[in-house]
């Protein structure tokens, strides 16, 4: 890999690492209780995992320029791997049963506050 592009993909990792971050203190601030950050199994990965009452909520996290932007970035293919951990998730994490759960998505934008898109997509079952 050039060095050129090695620079890139650190830096595109810190931008998502601070993406997240910025996500989970909007999420606090809104009364949901982190309960994990970067969850990754076999099945695929979720930026974060949150509760507030009786939802549980599997947050993928995206900064893009736009909104539309950072909402396209959120791929079926993506969704589906996003699906599949919270399965997973779910099935090592007793006590859970009785909790609605979604899918939901913050954008992390320039110059504004975060956008949080409630229930931003569907399991597909």
């Amino acid at each position: 890999m050039s060095q050129d592009r090695h620079q890139k993909r650190k830096a595109a990792f810190r931008l998502g690492l601070r993406a997240e971050s910025i996500a989970a203190w909007y999420l606090r601030l809104k009364g949901y209780r982190i309960l994990e950050r970067n969850y990754r199994n076999p099945a695929g990965e979720i930026d974060i995992i949150a509760r507030r009452g009786d939802t549980l909520c599997f947050v993928e996290v995206k900064a893009r320029q736009t909104l539309p932007a950072a909402l396209e970035a959120v791929t079926r293919r993506s969704q589906r791997r996003i699906v599949n951990a919270a399965r997973s998730w779910l099935a090592s994490h007793r006590g859970y049963e009785s909790v609605t759960w979604r899918f939901d998505i913050i954008a992390i934008l320039p110059r504004s506050l975060p956008t949080h898109v409630v229930s931003a997509f569907e399991t597909g079952s």
